[in-house]
């Protein structure tokens, strides 16, 4: 058996849920892991999403890595004090369009234990009161409960702290990388050797490989959201999904998500103007995160727009049936994007990878993506 100093050394660049995946994975194989991270702790895609590991909403080579995704987040849950519940995602319909997509789903392409429910029945599990204006437009529902909340702000600390906490594993913050090479990588501390180079930098892979990024048409997508305060008690409850999600989701892509489009692009411009997915997760503390629009630019600019803010916050409160949401917090997310597919992998040296996601679905995928990367070392 390899012992804990000849084992085989994997360093991985970027200290995201991606290369924190890769290095869950590469710990588990027996390998001695170093992530390298430049900034003092991740403050980037890995922290400013929804926390929302949405496997039933996927579909294709997506799909089949947030399966593989969902044992290995509860797995955490119990090894590295990771904050994840299996919550499951309720994705409410509140037109005629909306509610035939839910129906095209459950009849053609269900996932497992999914559960159409009544409009009452999706009244109740958001807590609003019978007869409220809020309650009559809810239709129709589809609750899919293998989903899985985790707590975005704490859950990537957590991990890193755990591999940190490995003996065959450690994590440089605050350690910036000049340049990777095959069986090196060069860092402002100093160089690093490994057997196998990793490189998970996200939206910030141009800058260490800028032909890579260039071919692949890597770009920055920003997105406006926000933590409110919930308007009533909600409990612990699902992630709330609306008829902008069906439209950015694999699992309801066909001929009714399509008529969706087209009814809402004509009917409600302002959400297809900002590229919405009206959409919410229940957290620990009661609070619901709230969001989102998407805008690709080559550098995204820091400024977020009230307005957009606005029109998100107006949809979730009036799917709540509040007046308004007191916002507690808005920030700018930021992800890669890429109109060339969902996943970049390329080997620009022998011996170094790159694996970046160009898609939104970090939290929902990156666990499996990372196990299936090492396994096929």
């Amino acid at each position: 058996m390899t012992s804990q100093t000849t084992a085989p050394r994997i360093a991985i660049v970027g200290a995201g849920i991606i290369g924190l995946a890769h290095a869950v994975a590469a710990l588990d194989a027996g390998y001695r892991v170093t992530v390298i991270e430049q900034d003092a702790a991740a403050v980037t895609a890995s922290v400013r999403n929804f926390g929302h590991v949405g496997a039933s909403v996927q579909a294709g080579e997506l799909g089949e890595l947030a399966q593989e995704s969902l044992p290995i987040w509860l797995g955490l849950a119990q090894r590295a004090g990771v904050v994840a519940r299996r919550a499951g995602t309720l994705v409410v319909a509140r037109s005629a369009a909306e509610t035939a997509v839910l129906e095209e789903v459950v009849a053609e392409r269900s996932p497992e234990g999914a559960e159409l429910l009544r409009g009452s029945a999706v009244a109740a599990k958001l807590q609003l009161r019978s007869g409220s204006d809020a309650a009559a437009a809810i239709r129709a529902g589809l609750l899919l409960p293998a989903d899985i909340t985790a707590d975005p702000r704490t859950a990537v600390a957590r991990i890193a702290a755990w591999v940190a906490g490995h003996e065959r594993g450690e994590v440089q913050f605050a350690t910036t990388v000049h340049a990777v090479h095959t069986g090196v990588v060069e860092t402002s501390r100093g160089r690093i050797a490994a057997d196998h180079v990793i490189v998970a930098a996200g939206h910030l892979i141009g800058r260490l490989f800028p032909a890579q990024a260039e071919a692949a048409e890597v770009r920055e997508c920003a997105l406006q959201m926000a933590r409110v305060r919930a308007p009533h008690r909600l409990g612990r409850g699902p992630a709330v999904l609306t008829g902008t999600s069906m439209l950015r989701y694999s699992r309801f892509a066909g001929p009714a998500a399509d008529a969706l489009r087209a009814e809402l692009t004509r009917e409600r411009p302002e959400l297809a103007e900002i590229e919405a997915n009206v959409m919410f997760t229940q957290q620990e503390d009661g609070t619901l995160l709230v969001g989102d629009s998407h805008a690709a630019h080559f550098t995204a600019p820091p400024f977020l727009d009230e307005r957009w803010s606005q029109i998100l916050l107006d949809e979730v409160a009036a799917l709540l049936g509040a007046p308004q949401l007191e916002v507690l917090e808005r920030w700018q997310g930021l992800y890669a994007t890429s109109a060339d597919g969902d996943i970049l992998r390329a080997s620009p040296a022998p011996g170094v990878s790159i694996v970046t996601l160009t898609t939104g679905v970090g939290m929902t995928v990156g666990l499996g993506l990372g196990a299936r990367t090492i396994a096929a070392l």
